[in-house]
């Protein structure tokens, strides 16, 4: 078992991704609201530190925020078709830093029981 864990800083795509997951037979996933470093420097207010002003100026036009998605996936048959997925969603969109993605392989998973 894997978790695809999807770092998406067009956020207008993530519909596709998940229709392409249903489809696929992938039928869970989390979105997390996440925003990156670079990001929280700039917005943040850090204006009498040079080095942060510079990299505010280098910064300003990107993404301020992303989501990011994981789900879990039994096999690497799933891995290669949610990866398939959003490489198809990714390779439709013509700005650059659409985000990027990565696996983390699971030693366990348990679920969790409520007691009635």
């Amino acid at each position: 078992m894997h978790v695809l864990f999807i770092v998406l800083n067009d956020v207008d795509s993530i519909d596709d991704i998940l229709s392409g997951f249903v489809r696929e037979g992938i039928s869970g996933a989390t979105i997390l609201d996440s925003q990156g470093m670079g990001s929280a420097i700039v917005n943040n207010d850090n204006r009498n530190v040079p080095l942060f002003s510079t990299l505010r100026m280098l910064l300003s036009d990107s993404h301020p925020y992303s989501k990011t998605i994981f789900t879990v996936l039994e096999n690497e048959k799933m891995v290669d078709k949610a990866v398939a997925v959003v490489q198809e969603v990714a390779d439709g969109i013509s700005s650059t830093g659409v985000g990027f993605m990565f696996t983390v392989p699971i030693g366990k998973v348990y679920q969790m029981k409520c007691e009635d």
